[in-house]
């Protein structure tokens, strides 16, 4: 019988320097919302990836952030450290040529949890001399010894083989957890449909708009051969609601729009989206309510 390999992988590193971009490349589809604001990825997403006798599954966590204040981005970065205990192998990802406080606690984090770790320098298409990442290396090296240092350009595809040929390396000897078929088949309906919709409120009203949505599925079902979904956005003040509808109901309009246009793209058929968004007062500081959310749990925010 062949030997298999399985393993379990998390992609960590300060907010927005590419890991959700990074594992929806390595995928070959899209299952975690990408954008250019901090905080965008909210749950620990598994993606599986089988390649002969190797399988690869994913998780992908929030962005670190230290010093967090608000309980979602405590719950977010106790998410995040968590996720890095429990992984067979950390992909640390690192943007370019520097390394900042947030890289250098986020290092810190592998380093006391001793589980084997690959440096992953992403967007390196945008360095002309690859000498350059030496220094960056060295000061790496000196921290925490990685098993490997990948150049890579996640947007690009570039060194997304060479990245897998590592990883194939590190991958303990373990039986198949999912079929083969696994990475064919969507996430939960519900959660992809709550994340694209927050995907493009975040990239269609940028920093008008901090990180205090919550995208609730209220309604799916076919309707003859159409699909239909309601979709509720919460927001933590009555100033951020008109935000999100916008003069004459414009923005709301936009978001629907590019989020319905995207999933009929997906899925093959006409669908039928309807937004609402409701108040809800300090929402992203209440852990109880986040965790009926499915944001963590109340334990993540003490």
């Amino acid at each position: 019988m062949t030997k298999q390999f399985c393993g379990y992988i998390s992609i960590v590193g300060k907010p927005n320097v590419g890991k959700s971009t990074l594992l929806n490349t390595i995928l070959d589809k899209k299952i975690s919302i990408t954008s250019r604001k901090s905080q965008t990825t909210r749950n620990n997403i598994i993606g599986v990836k089988t390649d002969n006798e190797f399988q690869m599954i994913f998780l992908d966590t929030p962005g670190i952030h230290m010093q967090a204040t608000k309980t979602l981005n405590k719950v977010l970065n106790h998410s995040a450290l968590s996720v890095i205990q429990d992984s067979d192998l950390v992909l640390f990802l690192l943007h370019r040529t520097s390394l900042h406080n947030q890289d250098r606690q986020v290092l810190n984090k592998i380093k006391e949890s001793k589980v084997p770790a690959i440096c992953v320098l992403n967007k390196v298409d945008q360095v002309e001399n690859k000498n350059d990442l030496l220094p960056l290396i060295k000061e790496i090296d000196a921290v925490y010894s990685f098993l490997d240092y990948v150049p890579i350009s996640a947007k690009h595809n570039d060194g997304i083989g060479d990245l897998l040929g590592c990883i194939k390396k590190a991958l303990p000897e373990n039986n198949h957890l999912y079929p083969s078929d696994s990475e064919e088949k969507e996430i939960p309906d519900n959660f992809f449909i709550s994340e694209l919709v927050r995907e493009k409120i975040i990239r269609s009203l940028g920093d008008e708009l901090p990180h205090e949505t919550y995208v609730a599925v209220e309604t799916k079902g076919m309707e003859g051969k159409m699909l239909s979904i309601g979709v509720i956005i919460y927001v933590a003040r009555d100033s951020q609601k008109s935000i999100v509808i916008g003069h004459e109901g414009s923005n709301l309009k936009r978001i629907g729009q590019q989020t319905r246009i995207e999933l009929e793209k997906m899925i093959h058929k006409k669908v039928l989206l309807k937004t609402f968004v409701k108040v809800n007062k300090n929402w992203n500081n209440d852990a109880q309510y986040l965790s009926s959310l499915g944001v963590g749990s109340n334990q993540d925010a003490s």
